[in-house]
């Protein structure tokens, strides 16, 4: 009986995953380039591609555009269960955190923000900030947040590239943050993400539409909806569960 030969890029593939397994090929450090690996394996490049994608996709390896293919860690996690800012969840990772507000200005609520914020029709003003966040300089997260802006009159004048929006909110508004909403889904990277974000098109990220709630007035009212997306390759995500 003929015995079975893998793929060659399976064998490529493995042997990559035994070198991170082993430390050879250690977190957050390159790993050889296409170049490289196809002299070391004899293989053509597109065997070698191949294997690389399934990694990816696997989640052992990332890209950074322009850099070359790098080990994924397997420390940084945030907690699904905190109510957190983006700059908190970069800030606990030991990263330097950074804003770059794209947009901001008060524009008319639309039927589709007043739901989500249960405003009523009276309620035509929503503040609206687009950032994007970095990590020691790159790029992770892209977030868009609405806000009343009956609850936060001339909000708009704050810096929120040099401040934190949620510090604002509890010492300038003296709100209370008390609970939100979360949905979570995988998307795929495209139009302007892809620039805002610095990541290949297609590239997996993970989305969330949030509501958050906190106490205004003695009321306990929504206070912000926001959809953020961050960059697989530098964020996991937990949920603490107990029996």
């Amino acid at each position: 009986m003929d015995e079975i030969k893998a793929p060659k890029y399976y064998i490529v593939k493995q042997d990559i995953i035994k070198r991170i397994n082993d430390n050879t090929y250690k977190e957050h450090e390159t790993i050889p380039s296409e170049r490289d690996l196809m002299a070391m394996f004899d293989v053509s490049r597109i065997t070698v591609r191949k294997a690389i994608e399934e990694l990816v996709n696997e989640g052992y390896l990332y890209r950074v555009h322009g850099k070359g293919t790098y080990v994924k860690g397997e420390g940084e996690q945030n907690n699904l269960v905190s109510i957190t800012s983006c700059t908190e969840d970069i800030e606990r990772l030991g990263h330097t955190p950074r804003r770059k507000v794209l947009n901001k200005s008060v524009i008319e609520a639309d039927a589709k923000r007043k739901n989500v914020l249960n405003l009523s029709e009276d309620d035509e003003k929503i503040f609206s900030l687009s950032r994007i966040y970095y990590a020691d300089d790159e790029p992770v997260n892209y977030t868009r947040t609405y806000l009343p802006y009956k609850y936060f009159p001339d909000i708009e004048l704050f810096d929120f590239s040099r401040v934190s929006l949620y510090k604002i909110l509890e010492e300038k508004y003296n709100v209370k943050i008390t609970k939100a909403t979360r949905t979570i889904e995988a998307i795929s990277a495209h139009d302007e993400l892809i620039d805002y974000l610095d990541v290949e098109e297609n590239v997996p990220l993970l989305q969330f539409c949030c509501t958050t709630y906190g106490i205004v007035n003695g009321k306990e009212v929504a206070i912000e909806y926001f959809k953020c997306c961050y960059r697989t390759d530098k964020f996991k995500f937990y949920i603490y569960q107990a029996r």
